[in-house]
């Protein structure tokens, strides 16, 4: 497993590559969709493959330790033969359900205590119990244990939460070289920057993730309600810090205009759940800007949902019948939605890689931005 750095964009720090694994080589700059609990919601593994064309599609260990369970994930040879998926799989480490439940778990030095939202049981994760279930669950890259701060934050928490997931970090090596992947293939852990919006936070993060020499980097503790300035100006900061020879990856982000802006600032690799949840609800993200296809406006119109991209739901269905559909509460109607949504996302990021190639992504990235924002 290696990264293979093919280009730089003369204007800005983005970066074109291959990121090579036991299931297949990953294109960068790419977008990977989020399958919480071993399903993209709305869409099957075919759709992914063809349609959307996925390189890369995300686990939740949270989730997925809850149900259906590493036992069952272990006889059927891990998450990729249960699904039905033979292309790279990425877990995250449950630390961003800590994050999200406060009112239900107990942060110790030692690690979380949950309560289950299925039935409420208690659990305990800890470094080395979040390491050995994602080995379980067959991850080819498995995320450390960390926590995930608020925002705001107030500094003196932000810093001993840092030091803390540092610790965490250096008994998740720990647990990694103690054990083998269990399935035949290998398994690359990546640290992640903690810090907040605190520039000499995410400094020291960013130096402590980087002396690891790990495969792949990440970024964590953004995208969770600060201005998008400030998640730019961390993004660009701890990027100065990150080996260039290896991937960079910001957890959580975003929307289109969030992608791109990334990308210039020297992501490889990005995931969230917006493309997704956002179709269940009628809201496309299309070449031409967002659509609410709720709105009557839609009703007669027998266009293409999206002229511009070459996805088969793209050409074959209109507005009107998608409208029809998502107002009527067809289950079709959110899987055309959500098909269409990841396949504009995968395409965007495939955009770029070329842009990036050619030279020409800072001026395409800076015309294109202002069209994305535009509510149609």
């Amino acid at each position: 497993m290696h990264f293979e750095l093919l280009s730089n964009d003369k204007d800005t720090n983005a970066r074109a590559g291959i990121f090579h694994t036991d299931h297949g080589a990953i294109e960068t700059p790419i977008f990977m969709p989020v399958g919480t609990g071993g399903t993209v919601k709305g869409v099957h593994q075919q759709e992914l493959r063809d349609d959307v064309q996925a390189q890369i599609i995300l686990g939740n260990t949270y989730h997925l330790f809850l149900r259906p369970g590493t036992k069952v994930l272990e006889e059927a040879g891990g998450l990729h033969q249960f699904i039905g998926w033979e292309r790279p799989i990425l877990t995250d480490s449950g630390g961003y359900q800590v994050y999200s439940m406060s009112g239900s778990r107990k942060i110790t030095e030692e690690g979380v205590k949950f309560q289950s939202h299925l039935d409420g049981s208690y659990h305990v994760f800890t470094p080395e119990r979040a390491i050995e279930i994602q080995r379980s669950i067959g991850g080819d890259i498995i995320m450390a244990f960390d926590e995930c701060t608020p925002y705001p934050c107030e500094y003196g928490y932000a810093k001993r939460s840092m030091q803390m997931t540092h610790r965490w970090l250096k008994r998740c090596f720990e647990a990694m070289d103690a054990t083998e992947p269990k399935y035949g293939y290998q398994q690359a852990l990546f640290p992640i920057i903690q810090g907040s919006t605190f520039k000499d936070l995410r400094t020291e993060s960013a130096e402590t993730i980087a002396s690891y020499g790990a495969i792949g980097n990440a970024i964590g503790g953004l995208s969770v309600g600060e201005p998008e300035d400030e998640m730019y100006e961390m993004t660009e900061h701890v990027c100065q810090y990150l080996p260039k020879d290896k991937p960079r990856y910001l957890m959580g982000v975003g929307t289109p205009w969030n992608i791109l802006e990334s990308i210039g600032l020297g992501i490889d690799m990005m995931d969230c759940v917006m493309p997704s949840r956002n179709a269940r609800h009628g809201m496309l993200f299309t070449w031409n800007g967002t659509i609410n296809i709720k709105n009557e406006k839609w009703a007669k119109d027998f266009s293409a949902i999206d002229a511009s991209s070459d996805a088969y739901v793209d050409q074959v269905y209109t507005k009107a019948y998608l409208r029809h559909l998502i107002k009527s509460g067809e289950y079709l109607g959110i899987q055309i939605a959500t098909i269409h949504n990841l396949a504009f996302y995968l395409q965007l990021v495939k955009e770029a890689r070329k842009q990036i190639q050619a030279g020409t992504f800072n001026a395409w990235k800076n015309q294109l931005i202002p069209i994305l924002k535009q509510r149609l």
